[in-house]
């Protein structure tokens, strides 16, 4: 079976992230996070073996957790800086589950990163998914489990490593 790399980067509002809040474009008009392409085909099955969280902001430590689902989620928070409500009880029919990261690490002036593989401690990974039948999109919504600093404007981006079940 082939794995498949998919990447979104987005370009996070930025500023000082409380513990347990949204990491989003914007603090006003914030989108989910779209992993298009994670299977062939419509409504087939896969699981995420590996993701990667990459902040440019150099030397944070954050500790995230990308909540998944199978449709865009439509009742939680999906701003940045806001508290994260995900999975919100409108969108639990199309919660596919969670990848929880490690505390991100930066090695002297490099973007910083963390990597979630089934060898990681609480990762949740392996984790199996289904798309809807109308599409190959699965859909996430990225939360800080602790307080730090993402430099106004820089990227922040999000690599899962799917196999097509």
């Amino acid at each position: 079976m082939a794995v498949i790399e998919v990447r979104v980067t987005k370009i996070i509002a930025g500023g000082t992230e409380d513990a347990n809040d949204v990491l989003s474009e914007s603090t006003s008009a914030g989108a989910d996070w779209d992993f298009g392409g994670v299977v062939d085909y419509n409504g087939v099955a896969g699981e995420i073996i590996g993701a990667l969280a990459i902040s440019e902001s150099e030397s944070v430590v954050p500790s995230l957790t990308l909540f998944l689902f199978n449709a865009a989620p439509t009742g939680c928070n999906l701003n940045d800086d806001a508290p994260n409500t995900a999975p919100d009880s409108t969108d639990l029919a199309n919660v596919i589950g969670s990848i929880n990261f490690p505390a991100m690490e930066s090695i002297g002036t490099t973007d910083s990163m963390a990597v979630a593989t089934p060898n990681t401690p609480n990762s949740h990974l392996p984790l199996p998914f289904k798309c809807a039948l109308d599409s190959r999109t699965i859909y996430g919504v990225l939360a800080t489990r602790t307080a730090f600093t993402q430099t106004a404007g820089d990227d922040m981006t999000m690599v899962l490593l799917v196999r097509q079940l």
